[in-house]
This record gives C-alpha cells, structure tokens and sequence, in this order.
C-alpha cells in the first residue's frame, strides 16, 4: 500500500495557502492548512506530519518561534517560504534547525522540486547497522546519532546526513555541490550559504565539547573531515 505523505502549510495568507495546497497536490499526499503560528503547532502536536511548509510573518507565534518549538520535539522537515530576502534572515533560520529556504515570489516548479527533495529523504530506508568512529566522534547509521566521548549531540537530519558523509568517506573533500546533490537527491540551485550554514552549525555543537577542530573548509572545493 503506497504511503500518504502528510504536509502541513502554514500561511497566514488565504490565496498563498490554497495555491499551495493545489499545486502540491498529489493522490500520495495529504495537505493540511493551518494560517497561524499557534494554529499550526496545534495541528503538530495533534497528529504526525511529513513536511512542514512555512511562512515567517505569521499571527500568534512567528515562524522562527515556531522552528524553535518544533525542533525541541521532531526531526520533521521544515520548509521556509517566506518574503524575507536578507541573507541574514535565511542563515539565521536554517541555524534554527530550518531544512531548507525558498523566498517568495516563488516558482511553482522549484517549490515541487524542493518539496520531493525532502519527502525523499525522510523516507529513505535507514541504512545498515554500523558504527563508524572518527577521532572522539561515533556516529551510529541505523539510530542515527552522533556522540562525541559518549555524549549525545543534538543534530538536526540535515546536520547529522551532512556528517555521516564525511565520515563515511573520510580521506574525502567534497563540494557543496555535491554535499547537496548527494544527501538531498536533487538539483543543486547554487545556494552555497545553506551548506555553508549547515556546516556551521555542526561545527558549533562539536566545539561545545572540544576546541579540536573536525570539519576542515577546502578553499575553493568544499569541506572534509579533519
């Protein structure tokens, strides 16, 4: 029996809302409205979702708020669309625990693409029980933690798929390019800033612990274990 993926849109506005339900439309889908912050935590926390589409400016509680609730609760994947443009705006979101950004006006197309890109990947089998350490990291692939000297870290999915890469490829420096293409099964757009941000936040929650550094920048290339 195929699975109904259920997503959930949060937007305050009536016509972006119901554009986005219709084009996302789908007979393996399940699309859920909700038109404010504390509506759509209410609609979380009473049934599970697959993907949350987000908007920032909302009634009630913001979406950065929002991300923030969330993220203490599930791993569920966020979506951001919003009309904030700054650069400063989508890093600060994507360090929040966002998955990934889009800026409004929107392009249908992109929006589909992107949205695949990440029922795709919470879908995806877990993979073989296997643990790999690397220094005074241990990542465990079939759990899906990481620990560093026995102390949980509290990563994100993208964070904690961006590192099982690295780790499992050790001696490796890869592009953002095909960090993206290759954890998120899709089009890489050129956005190097959500790489970039990822990285940055697993850097952080490693340095909580040691001022050792284990994520080397490649200048020019991308980045590798260290």
């Amino acid at each position: 029996m195929r699975k109904i993926n259920r997503l959930l849109i949060i937007e305050d506005d009536p016509d972006i809302s119901r554009l986005l339900c219709v084009m996302l439309a789908a007979e393996d889908r399940e699309m859920v409205a909700a038109y404010s912050g504390t509506e759509g935590l209410l609609q979380l926390q009473g049934a599970p979702f697959d993907l949350v589409i987000l908007d920032l400016m909302l009634p009630g509680k913001s979406g950065e708020e929002l991300i923030r609730e969330i993220r203490q609760e599930s791993p569920v994947p966020i979506l951001v669309i919003s009309a904030k443009v700054g650069i400063d705006d989508k890093v600060s979101v994507l360090r929040m625990g966002a998955d990934d950004y889009i800026t409004k006006p929107f392009d249908p197309k992109e929006v589909e693409a992107r949205v695949e890109v990440q029922l795709r990947k919470s879908q995806a089998h877990p993979m073989p029980s296997t643990e790999i350490v690397w220094r005074s990291l241990t990542l465990q692939n079939e759990k899906r933690t990481v620990a560093y000297e026995q102390v949980d870290l509290p990563l994100t999915n993208a964070e904690f798929d961006i590192l099982s890469l690295l780790m499992h490829h050790p001696e490796r420096a890869f592009s953002k390019k095909e960090i993206y293409e290759r954890i998120w099964n899709g089009t890489y757009y050129g956005d190097d800033n959500t790489i970039s941000v990822h990285v940055s936040n697993l850097r952080k929650k490693i340095a909580v612990h040691t001022s050792d550094d284990y994520i080397k920048t490649i200048w020019g290339i991308g980045f590798m274990l260290e």
